[in-house]
């Protein structure tokens, strides 16, 4: 495999060194010295996956170990798909270079539901039968976990196992158990599934359950067919985030990627409630690093990787209990070395003066805000919690600290959204130049409107609405190119069928999976790059088996409906859903609870995990 791959493969692919494998902080261990090999996949790019923090959270973990290694691998581009099967070679790991069938364990990421054709083609071209009741005790555990296994039935016939909830602490029990059942390097597929199901919390083995569904199609019953698996599958949380494993180092690419800098989670979680956000309610309850966390992790983030970026990550990093003060902290250790400070995810309300500030005096990074609704009463609907006015404040104090554009965030086709809600961005848009105008000038002065497509989420309260059609989205996109002129406001927008496809397995249940495979039998991968989706494809898998596409993205579902992840508990209850979709239709906000009185969500009383806020 090596001199295959250095002399022959290599020189044939763009950006060989996505699979070289050997960049500062990567760790390789001695294969034989080793009892348990786990093999941590991203079904996208190196460029993209190299940014996960999820992933490098469990690099670091499975390799603080003695008895287990953990290697990476992500989707190969497609030239290099080429070079693989043309030269007959397995698709595998880039520490050792060693092929994927050879691990125990194979982890994969599920960040993103486009990202599913790729999983099934990673197995295809490592040798292993992407369908799981095809595998034996020959063959390595898939296991799956991130947002999307939040509604796992749409990869139920791939995954031998999904791990709902945060892997932190998931990932230590799973590797303990098989240790205990590995004999003579192999492990007993079953025993090891059902001792995951029966004894873990958060664990999903869905072949250990079986799906009936009603005449019309919708889902009739989910249901164990195995003695001590839980009808219901709680998620696992993390309770305490100053005393769970982080990295001290991340592996450092040697090309540029998305998301490549130091990154400090300083809290996990929302309580915002927005009525769209699926991390909003599965992330729950809020947990907060200390402060002085936080800088430690950061200084042995900084000292390890060279990096002249570094990133405060959360949903809502604005919210954090002491950020003017971290973020003054920080400045003050790393200003005479360039360092800039990052904030990716900005609450416009939370982007205060004395923020502001802090920021501008280091080097100064893209600001992104997110109205999401361009008119209060559609935020409302939405519970944005967040009014005109908060928005223009905040544009003022960055154009007044030094910025010259800013970037604002939109979705089309949300509950009740109507023609005057989409002009309504417009206007926002423009109150926006007219603000930065006041404060800036010249040619870099801009407003970027980024808009997508809602696409309804599991456990949210709009699980059950309808995602629009596409022809209302086109016509709305439309609508907004319309009216947006001058060259200052910039307008991009995302392809409303990736949307579409995006909706159908979000909400898809098990028979998907069916055109799933199909569609990668005719090529598919690669679907949320523009330049490789194939829409016709698409279409024509779900027409060859049968099923059609809006069922599951276009149709509104009922109270009393089965859905397709009810098995799944994400400690959100289905009563406060149901609460939170009718204030919705109504018009009705719901406050904050870290400042407000408690909605009654359910997630700290039935999980045991309260919030926690840092000086409380």
């Amino acid at each position: 495999m090596e001199t295959a791959l250095h002399t022959e493969v290599l020189p044939a692919v763009s950006r060989p060194a996505r699979y070289l494998g050997n960049e500062y902080n990567s760790i390789r261990k001695d294969w034989a010295k080793v009892p348990l090999k786990m093999a941590l996949a991203f079904p996208d790019v190196y460029d993209v996956g190299m940014g996960h923090l999820g992933l490098k959270i469990l690099y670091h973990i499975v390799n603080q170990r003695q008895d287990a290694l953990a290697e990476r691998v992500f989707a190969p581009w497609t030239d290099m798909e080429e070079q693989l099967i043309r030269r007959d070679l397995p698709l595998f790991s880039l520490e050792s270079h060693r092929p994927l069938r050879d691990f125990h364990l194979i982890g994969f990421t599920l960040q993103y539901e486009l990202s599913y054709s790729n999983i099934l083609n990673m197995l295809h071209l490592a040798g292993i039968p992407p369908r799981a009741r095809d595998r034996d005790e020959g063959h390595p555990i898939i296991i799956a976990g991130g947002p999307c296994a939040y509604n796992p039935e749409p990869l139920a016939d791939f995954i031998d196992l999904f791990a709902i909830g945060e892997g932190e602490y998931v990932i230590d029990e799973l590797i303990d158990l098989a240790l205990g059942l590995l004999h003579r390097g192999r492990l007993p597929r079953e025993e090891f599934l059902l001792e995951a199901a029966r004894k873990i919390q958060g664990i999903y083995v869905p072949a250990f359950y079986d799906v009936e569904y009603h005449p019309d199609g919708r889902v009739a019953s989910i249901s164990p067919n195995r003695e001590g698996v839980p009808p219901r599958v709680r998620k696992q949380v993390v309770p305490d985030l100053d005393r769970a494993p982080y990295p001290d180092a991340f592996v450092v690419p040697y090309i540029d990627a998305i998301h490549d800098r130091a990154t400090l989670e300083v809290f996990r979680g929302c309580t915002r409630g927005c009525r769209f956000c699926q991390a909003g309610m599965i992330y729950r309850p809020v947990r907060e690093r200390e402060a002085s966390t936080l800088l430690r992790q950061a200084d042995e983030l900084i000292r390890n990787t060279g990096y002249e970026e570094l990133a405060l990550s959360s949903l809502s990093t604005g919210d954090y209990t002491c950020i003017e003060d971290l973020a003054a902290d920080l400045m003050s250790r790393y200003r005479d070395q360039g360092i800039a400070l990052s904030l990716p995810s900005l609450r416009v309300d939370s982007f205060k003066g004395e923020l502001a500030e802090e920021i501008r005096k280091m080097r100064k990074t893209n600001l992104t805000f997110a109205p999401e609704a361009g008119t209060q009463r559609l935020r409302d609907v939405i519970n944005k919690n967040i009014t005109e006015e908060d928005l223009l404040r905040g544009v003022e104090e960055a154009f007044a600290a030094g910025w010259d554009s800013v970037k604002l965030y939109f979705m089309l086709g949300l509950p009740t959204e109507t023609e005057e809600d989409v002009l309504g961005i417009i206007d926002l848009a423009n109150k926006v130049l007219d603000v930065a105008r006041r404060h800036r000038q010249g040619p870099r002065v801009k407003v970027s409107v980024s808009v997508s497509s809602f696409v309804p989420k599991s456990h949210t309260p709009f699980q059950w609405e309808p995602q629009a059609s596409m022809e209302v989205l086109e016509e709305r996109q439309r609508l907004l190119t319309q009216g947006i002129k001058g060259r200052r406001i910039q307008l991009s927008w995302h392809d409303v069928r990736t949307s579409f496809l995006e909706g159908v397995f979000a909400r898809g249940d098990r028979r998907v999976g069916r055109a799933l495979a199909r569609a990668v039998e005719l090529g598919c991968r690669f679907d949320g790059w523009s330049e490789h989706f194939s829409f016709p494809k698409w279409t024509q898998a779900f027409q060859e088996c049968g099923l059609d596409p809006t069922f599951y993205a276009n149709r509104r579902r009922e109270y009393e409906e089965v859905l397709p992840w009810s098995h799944i508990d994400a400690g959100v209850t289905k009563g406060f859903l149901m609460r939170e979709h009718k204030r919705a239709l109504e018009g009705q906000p719901t406050g904050d609870c870290r400042v407000e009185e408690c909605p009654g969500c359910g997630v700290c009383t039935r999980l045991g995990v309260a919030n926690r806020i840092v000086g409380d």
